[in-house]
């Protein structure tokens, strides 16, 4: 495999995308109809559904449209989430994956009807999608899954054969899904949405909520935002009434793409739940070239060595796909809830004007999508069959499946109190390599030190201005991550990624 050096650690679809119209942090106060916070697939969605019915939307973004988790996704648009029919079927009934599987479906005819009513020119291409083994143990799991999948209203199959350049056990197979490259899309989606007088703030990060009529929001920048309704689409949610933060789980996954030659580059979209996950599609390149994808090696913010993880994922590509010339890796992170579905509906039980969504576990693309009908909807006081399917306020779900509620606060709890535990031996400021760093003791406080390649040390606060656990440093992307609830700061101390809404405090040496 050959490695081409330039851009590797950008996302592609960041790299290839227009730069965008400006959008400037307001310059005072405002007042709208609603506010729509985070300026993802799921908040863009949910924003030009809300100015087609005739609403007043402003859409706040902490930094640039489409540039978060969305602008570092796979872009896979498929109802078929690996292996979740079969474990719906038997947790939420036959009824419970029926809608989900409709919910999600129709998700991907919308976008797809988006793309050809507004003209753009996003890379749309239909796909197959499948969810493979090559262990023979696991055909049994595959062949339940394709029934329930079926049952539940995919044109959904077991095969044994596919385009892969290697034998599989069996696969689950639906037709019919779709790939496009997510910034374009949504770029012309807020261009519409422009069009229609909604408005978009970026570099417009949103520090407080109080709910009430109207709900007020203040920005970091101490600007006042006065809304009748309010949507919290940032992802992980920033502001979390209803302790969501305690049925989320946080996972980083990478990702390494590069050129191989077009007759050899898969068409569908492939994924497996061996070897730590294996995610593979293509999309259009040029010069008789398509650009593989291939994703994998999940874990938990802060927990892992990244360039081993990365190394290994590359060593895979170019085992299954010869010839293969890298020229960009990127991570993506996602939110898994405890009981598989996502969060989308009502903040908490007693909202009355703000609306989350959340927790879509690696399907965020279809999820986001569906967050946005259903939230349009719910905002407009309309009836949405599959509601309460994803409705946050849900118990018994969650009672259910109690074990995966309990094995996250353990870690959390771990994390939490074990991280703080003082060491005998521990790394001191002269023992971090340029480009690397540590968390610190330094006079009684946790710190976080990091040393740049021109051997200058800076340090922060160690705890996470979350809720207090303690960061790890991943050297491959050169960020402090919380293991607990995901957040990510810069080496300064700035933040990457919430759910944290406030940096990470300065430290002396």
């Amino acid at each position: 495999m050959k490695d081409t050096e330039a851009g590797t650690r950008k996302s592609y679809w960041l790299d290839t995308a227009p730069p965008g119209e400006p959008a400037p942090p307001p310059s005072g106060d405002l007042s709208v109809e609603v506010a729509v916070i985070g300026g993802g697939i799921a908040g863009l969605s949910t924003a030009w559904e809300l100015v087609r019915q005739g609403r007043e939307v402003a859409v706040l973004e902490a930094g640039r449209l489409a540039a978060g988790v969305t602008g570092h996704t796979t872009a896979k648009l498929t109802a078929l989430h690996t292996l979740v029919y079969d474990h719906l079927r038997r947790t939420r009934g036959p009824e419970g994956a029926r809608l989900y599987a409709q919910s999600q479906s129709e998700a991907i005819r919308h976008a797809a009807g988006i793309v050809a009513e507004l003209g753009i020119e996003c890379e749309w291409e239909e796909a197959a999608a499948y969810t493979y083994a090559q262990n023979p143990a696991r055909v049994e799991e595959l062949r339940a899954e394709a029934r329930a999948a079926r049952e539940a209203g995919l044109p959904a199959e077991f095969v044994t054969e596919t385009e892969l350049p290697f034998t599989v056990a069996g696969a689950v197979r639906v037709t019919g899904q779709a790939q496009f490259h997510p910034r374009k899309y949504l770029l012309a989606l807020a261009e519409d949405l422009r069009r229609r007088g909604g408005t978009v703030y970026e570099g417009t990060r949103v520090v407080g909520l109080t709910e009430g009529e109207p709900c007020v929001l203040e920005t970091d920048a101490g600007v006042s935002v006065r809304a009748e309704e309010v949507v919290v689409a940032t992802h992980y949610p920033v502001f979390d009434r209803a302790l969501l933060f305690t049925r989320l789980s946080p996972r980083r996954e990478l990702v390494v793409a590069g050129t191989v030659d077009e007759a050899l580059a898969p068409r569908d979209m492939y994924i497996t739940p061996e070897q730590g996950t294996r995610s593979v599609r293509s999309a259009p390149y040029r010069d008789g070239k398509r650009l593989l994808i291939v994703t994998g090696e999940h874990f938990t913010p802060g927990t892992a060595d990244v360039d081993q993880r990365f190394a290994r994922l590359s060593a895979w590509a170019d085992d299954h796909f010869p010839g293969l010339t890298l020229t960009h890796r990127w991570a993506t992170q996602d939110n898994d809830s405890t009981d598989s579905v996502p969060l989308v509906g009502p903040l908490h039980p007693g909202s009355r004007h703000t609306y989350v969504a959340t927790g879509f576990g690696g399907w965020g693309l279809s999820g986001g999508i569906m967050a946005g009908r259903l939230i349009s909807a719910l905002v407009g006081g309309r009836e949405v069959e599959w509601a309460g399917l994803y409705d946050p306020r849900r118990v018994g779900p969650v009672v259910r499946e109690g074990a995966s509620f309990l094995k996250h606060q353990a870690q959390v709890a771990r994390h939490f109190i074990g991280d703080r535990l003082p060491a005998l031996t521990g790394p001191r400021p002269e023992d971090i390599a340029p480009g690397d760093g540590a968390v610190v003791r330094l006079g009684g406080h946790q710190c976080a030190v990091h040393r740049d390649a021109g051997g200058q040390l800076q340090a922060v606060s160690a705890a996470c201005t979350h809720l207090g656990c303690l960061v790890a440093f991943n050297r491959a992307e050169q960020a402090w991550e919380c293991p607990c609830h995901g957040s990510r700061f810069a080496p300064d101390g700035r933040i990457l990624q919430g759910p944290a809404v406030k940096p990470l405090e300065k430290r002396d040496l």
